[in-house]
């Protein structure tokens, strides 16, 4: 497969990083990471700010190889991630260019591309996390609305969000054969009566997750992405943008740490460790080959019609191990220095933790890595 740049995409490049030298320069200061509003206001403005410059189709109505270059520069020239536009411009939104209808699509694509809405993800429950398919927060039919009740946990950005990708049951488990199959994808609008969102603070003492609680909650059925009990099979593309190309810009930043933390271990004398000298060049080598990996993946998708395959999978399970080993390293190159909670090398190895779990976890990527890619049988 050629890995290799086109002409086209290395003038995007160099138009792209024109750009940013100026644009970046206009920013204001980074608000605190725990006020999300203030968070939501710098993401936004910032979104709009690439919208105002043409490049805020980027996310999904451009090819996979372009979004890939649009990531890397932008991580490479320090401009804000899409923070608390994450859900709706990494997995809601592609998944509506993907699956929703023109009048869907021209709804609710176009707000998040301005940078004026915000989605949260209302996926996992306190009882169906990993086993996603065994959710039951019901829907039911009311005329032209589903009546929603149920609860769901770890709902990203949902204390500033406007909308929610939301899983519902319309059939109830007992009777869907397989279960997944009784699951519907709604848009839900997060200021509808009957929601109740309570922040879920991490270990790292931030609380960009919360549980939602749905009491009765209506939601128009015009607002269903795919067929009732068909949002299974909608929910497999946006996991596959989720593990596929959504941390493209986290791999170009772990690479960028790799370089500080080999600075800092020469500036502290630990460089003469020879077992560290080689822990950080396994990982030089490991960060190579995921973004060679990444790289395939985002061709794959361009020549299948832009969605992210099973690859994505065997990226997540390998980079999720990757980062927390990375952070593991610079632990130990900062040595007491690691407990201070001040450090963002400290905050960032409190939140690699859970990369094994989110998105997925690990046990659950490598059944799919095993079934989808190698063949083997379905375990019983």
């Amino acid at each position: 497969m050629d890995l290799t740049y086109t002409e086209e995409e290395e003038a995007f490049r160099a138009s792209l990083r024109e750009w940013l030298a100026t644009a970046l320069l206009k920013l204001p200061d980074r608000p605190s990471p725990h006020d999300w509003p203030g968070r939501r206001a710098y993401d936004t403005a910032w979104q709009r700010t690439l919208y105002d410059a043409g490049y805020g189709h980027v996310h999904w109505d451009a090819s996979p190889t372009q979004r890939l270059i649009f990531l890397e520069e932008t991580e490479k020239a320090g401009a804000p991630y899409v923070g608390a536009n994450f859900v709706g411009l990494l997995h809601a939104g592609p998944t509506i260019a993907s699956e929703g209808t023109p009048e869907q699509r021209a709804r609710w694509l176009p707000p998040v591309l301005r940078g004026e809405e915000v989605w949260c993800q209302g996926f996992s429950e306190p009882d169906a996390g990993s086993d996603l398919a065994s959710l039951r927060t019901r829907a039911w039919r009311d005329g032209d609305h589903y009546v929603v009740s149920g609860s769901k946990i770890w709902t990203s950005h949902a204390e500033v969000a406007d909308w929610c990708e939301l899983l519902v049951r319309t059939t109830p488990v007992s009777e869907a054969v397989p279960k997944h199959r009784g699951i519907t994808w709604l848009a839900m609008p997060m200021d509808a009566p009957g929601i109740t969102v309570r922040p879920l603070r991490t270990l790292a003492g931030s609380t960009e997750f919360a549980e939602m609680f749905l009491d009765e909650v209506r939601v128009p059925v015009a607002h269903r992405v795919g067929d009732e009990n068909d949002g299974w099979r909608v929910t497999m593309v946006t996991l596959s943008y989720e593990r596929g190309t959504a941390f493209v810009g986290e791999v170009v930043a772990c690479r960028r740490v790799l370089g500080e933390i080999a600075r800092e271990a020469r500036r502290n004398g630990r460089w003469d460790d020879p077992a560290l000298r080689r822990r950080l060049g396994r990982l030089a080598a490991e960060f190579s080959a995921l973004w060679r990996l990444t790289q395939w993946n985002v061709s794959e998708a361009q020549r299948t019609g832009g969605v992210p395959g099973a690859g994505g999978s065997v990226f997540k399970l390998r980079y999720s191990h990757a980062r927390q080993e990375l952070y593991d390293a610079a632990a130990h190159v900062l040595g007491e220095d690691a407990l201070d909670l001040g450090h963002e090398w400290t905050l960032d190895r409190l939140s690699s933790l859970a990369y094994t779990i989110a998105a997925g976890t690990s046990q659950i990527q490598q059944n799919i890595v095993a079934e989808r890619i190698l063949g083997l049988p379905k375990g019983r």
